[in-house]
C-alpha cells in the first residue's frame, strides 16, 4: 500500500503531496521536511529506494521534480517505480511533456489524474487509454459547466437592465 505521495523541487518545494493514511498537520510538515532533506542530497548514481521509518520510500527524479512514493516494507519497490513513471507518462500525454509550471497551475488537474490511477493507495487503473478517457471526460464536464454558468449570468445581467 501507497502511504503518501509527494512531488518535490529540486529547491525543495512541495508541488503535491496526497496522504492515504492518517497523519497530522505537524506530523505532515515533519515527513516532508524529513524527506526532503534525505532525498535532494542524495547522490543522483545511489538506487531510488531509502529505508525510512520502518518504511520504504520510492523516488525518481524527472527533469526538476522529485516523485516520491512511500509503501510498506514489505511491498514491491519496483512496481512503485512503475506506478511513479505510469503517472509521469500520462500527465506527460495530458500536459505535452509535463513540466513544474504545469503542475503549479494545473494542480486541480494533476490530483485529479493522480486519484484516477491511485484509489486509497492501491493501482486502481493501469490503462492510459482509459484514464484519458475519463480526464477528457471531465475536461468537457468543466467546459460545460462553465458555459451554463456564462449563459446564467449573461441572462441576469440583461434581466437587470
Amino acid at each position: 500500500m501507497i502511504n503518501f505521495v509527494l512531488l518535490i523541487s529540486r529547491q525543495g518545494k512541495v508541488r503535491l503531496t496526497k496522504w492515504y493514511s492518517p497523519y497530522s498537520q505537524k506530523e505532515r510538515s515533519k515527513v516532508i521536511r524529513e524527506l526532503s532533506g534525505l532525498i535532494l542530497t542524495r547522490a543522483p548514481k545511489l538506487c531510488n529506494f531509502v529505508e525510512w521509518r520502518g518504511f520504504k520510500v520510492v523516488y525518481r527524479r524527472y527533469a526538476s521534480l522529485y516523485f516520491c512514493m512511500c509503501i510498506n516494507a514489505e511491498d514491491n519497490e519496483l512496481e512503485v517505480l512503475e506506478i511513479i513513471h505510469h503517472f509521469v507518462e500520462i500527465l506527460d500525454r495530458y500536459f505535452g511533456s509535463v513540466c513544474e509550471l504545469d503542475l503549479i497551475f494545473n494542480f486541480h488537474k494533476a490530483y485529479y489524474i493522480l486519484d484516477e490511477i491511485l484509489l486509497a493507495g492501491e493501482l486502481q487503473e493501469s490503462s492510459k487509454k482509459n484514464v484519458a478517457r475519463l480526464i477528457a471526460a471531465q475536461d468537457s464536464l468543466v467546459e460545460a459547466a462553465k458555459e451554463e454558468s456564462s449563459s446564467i449570468t449573461n441572462i441576469i445581467a440583461q434581466a437587470a437592465k
